[in-house]
């Protein structure tokens, strides 16, 4: 396994959504081998990048290897803060950059957090669309947090976080081991390709 990536879009920090992501990883990586790999990426570290790849078309640097964790992993979490009842802009413009079908089959577990519960509905009329047209295969349960979820026992969103997690752990593990193929590791001689031209 490559491992579960875990992407935070809190504009914080420390932010309700970076621990919501944390709590929802450790609920996943409790159902794995204790050998696969939990990498973070906090989004906010790579928000000038996000521009500058938006309008050159080509991403570089440490963003490019967020992207390739990204659609690499086998599993992913994705966590958002809900601003006017939907995913922030800087989530939105990390997954405009993905190319369609990089995420295809991908197990993805999708979190919000907000100021209230009025907005919980953001997941699914705005990240299971999202995902979807990814091609990523969003996990039955997700996760919506609001600022009331982290006062008193949180009980209710402990159960929440407790069975997204399982459910995402569930579905990597039954995930067969994908065939990352290198278009360019067998390449054509340059001789089959002049002779083909003829």
């Amino acid at each position: 396994m490559s491992g579960l990536v875990v992407v935070s879009a809190g504009l914080g920090q420390p932010s309700s959504t970076r621990l919501l992501a944390d709590r929802l990883a450790a609920a996943a990586a409790g159902g794995l081998r204790p050998d696969v790999a939990v990498e973070t990426i906090e989004l906010r570290d790579h928000a000038h990048s996000m521009v500058d790849a938006t309008l050159a078309g080509f991403p570089s640097g440490a963003f490019r290897t967020a992207l390739e964790a990204v659609t690499g992993a086998d599993g992913l979490i994705a966590v958002t803060p809900v601003f006017n009842a939907s995913y922030s802009g800087l989530f939105k413009m990390f997954f405009d950059v993905i190319e369609r079908g990089a995420l295809e089959g991908t197990p993805v577990l999708l979190g919000a957090t907000g100021g209230t519960a009025r907005h919980s509905l953001a997941i699914d009329y705005a990240l299971r669309p999202l995902f979807g047209y990814l091609r990523a295969t969003a996990v039955p349960t997700a996760v919506y947090a609001a600022s009331e979820d982290w006062g008193g026992t949180g009980g209710d969103l402990a159960e929440r976080v407790a069975r997204a997690g399982a459910e995402l752990a569930a579905l990597m593990e039954a995930r067969p081991a994908a065939a990352r193929d290198d278009p360019y590791a067998d390449p054509v001689p340059f001789e089959e390709l002049l002779a083909g031209g003829r």
